[in-house]
């Protein structure tokens, strides 16, 4: 029963909620005790919260997922778990999360309840639309940027950050879509309604506009942010966001991979080189040199 739920709450969807750690790292205050414990309550918080989520998201979509093959082997689904345990389960994770919440800071309470709502409407009703639902799957990588922010005492937080995740997200929410759409077999979409408001020709050019302006936002954080080291050294992590995106773009379009974005991150070496080497060198950059 226990590995059943914990399964059902998505342990590998946690890596997204790493976010939150984007206010404490580039406002330089990783080497802040009360801070760091902070952000790391905050992100349980947030993994909880998600975890109901996407219980009440299996739960809505327990008899579509019987029919699909991949989802039916979902605890639910697959009856490995009650659907009364599930709901028991979920209505805990808010019960304990929010009244937390509130109490790390009341900004980061009310971040999170927008967050949940969001994907509770992503989940019903918004997840159906073209376009609409990759701007919300976009909007949910900023809240958790902001939230994490709302667990420090900022000093320089730039908001070209905000800029850049925004469209990070996009770019992934787009390449995910396209992935999707391209294992279909034979043009079926009975699975996913929202694949037939797309086609490859426009998701790709979809990719290639944020991935330009993922770019660029980056590229003007590293030389325009208040708290970058005067001979703008941050610009030697250019390189390695270069290749992120180029590598990913290979996985989607040739390697026909990306439909779960958090399985590229685990598994692909040469991706999680880039993203080790970028960290490093952010790293040295604000806490070393």
């Amino acid at each position: 029963m226990f590995l059943a739920l914990l399964k059902t709450m998505r342990p590998r969807q946690w890596l997204k909620n790493g976010f939150l750690f984007a206010g404490l790292i580039f406002d330089r205050q990783l080497t802040n005790p009360l801070a760091f414990l902070h952000t790391c309550l905050g992100l349980l918080l947030f993994c909880l919260i998600s975890s109901a989520v996407y219980i009440f998201n299996d739960l809505a979509d327990i008899e579509a997922d019987r029919q699909h093959p991949k989802k039916r082997l979902r605890p639910i689904p697959a009856g490995q778990i009650t659907i009364k345990t599930a709901r028991l389960a979920a209505l805990l994770f808010i019960v304990v999360s929010f009244p937390l919440a509130f109490w790390l800071s009341r900004g980061f309470g009310w971040i999170a309840l927008v967050y949940m709502v969001v994907n509770l409407a992503y989940s019903l009703k918004l997840k159906h639309i073209p376009i609409l639902d990759v701007l919300v799957l976009a909007s949910m990588y900023v809240l958790r940027v902001g939230a994490g922010v709302e667990l420090i005492q900022v000093t320089s937080f730039s908001p070209w950050l905000y800029i850049f995740t925004t469209f990070l997200a996009l770019f992934l929410g787009v390449g995910k879509r396209r992935a999707e759409l391209n294992l279909l077999p034979n043009g079926e979409n009975n699975q996913r309604p929202v694949l037939s408001g797309y086609t490859l020709p426009f998701l790709d050019q979809l990719i290639t506009i944020v991935s330009g302006m993922t770019l660029i936002t980056y590229s003007m954080y590293t030389f325009s942010a208040d708290n970058q080291p005067g001979n703008h050294i941050m610009m030697l992590t250019i390189p390695f966001v270069i290749y992120g995106i180029f590598r990913y773009l290979y996985l989607v379009q040739v390697k026909h991979s990306g439909e779960a974005p958090e399985e590229i991150l685990l598994s692909d070496h040469p991706f999680q080189a880039a993203i080790f080497l970028w960290g490093v060198t952010i790293l040295t950059i604000f806490y070393l040199m």
